[in-house]
């Protein structure tokens, strides 16, 4: 089973945010490892700890097929993603589309496939509700839905 389009350009979207968001920060972190945290901190508040370390680690389980580069990973009790490889910190922010480079294609399966499942667990209001608290400043007003629906 394959990472949909739609969630792969909306993963797309945000960890290009954070890796342009970044460059005016130091230390550079992880696109990757920010877009994952501000999803963990965001969605810990409504589902709590356990609630997202279940959700992390289902998503992380159904990615790694499609990314060998996430095959060290693991989400900790707390939630925390642990492992990634080093080469998912390198995001080609120039790419238009996820699959032309394939440094940062694990983290976006991984961030796709975490941002699906929330998309069947708490529907596509309150997804892309967290999202726009999240990253208010990211352009998510074009967002597809996986039932083609404008968001």
């Amino acid at each position: 089973m394959t990472t949909p389009p739609e969630m792969r350009d909306l993963a797309h979207r945000l960890l290009t945010y954070e890796a342009v968001a970044g460059k005016a920060s130091e230390p550079m972190e992880s696109a990757t490892l920010r877009v994952y945290e501000k999803l963990r901190q965001g969605l810990g508040e409504f589902a709590g700890v356990a609630g997202f370390q279940s959700l992390a680690s289902r998503a992380l389980a159904l990615a790694k097929p499609e990314a060998p580069s996430l095959s060290a990973a693991r989400v900790t009790a707390e939630g925390s993603l642990q492992g990634l490889g080093k080469f998912e910190s390198q995001i080609d922010i120039d790419k238009d589309r996820a699959a032309e480079y394939p440094a940062g294609e694990g983290g976006i399966i991984l961030i796709s496939r975490l941002l699906g499942l929330l998309l069947i667990f708490l529907g596509e209001a309150l997804t892309l509700s967290l999202l726009r608290v999240t990253w208010p400043g990211a352009a998510l007003d074009n967002c597809n839905s996986e039932n083609g629906r404008k968001a």
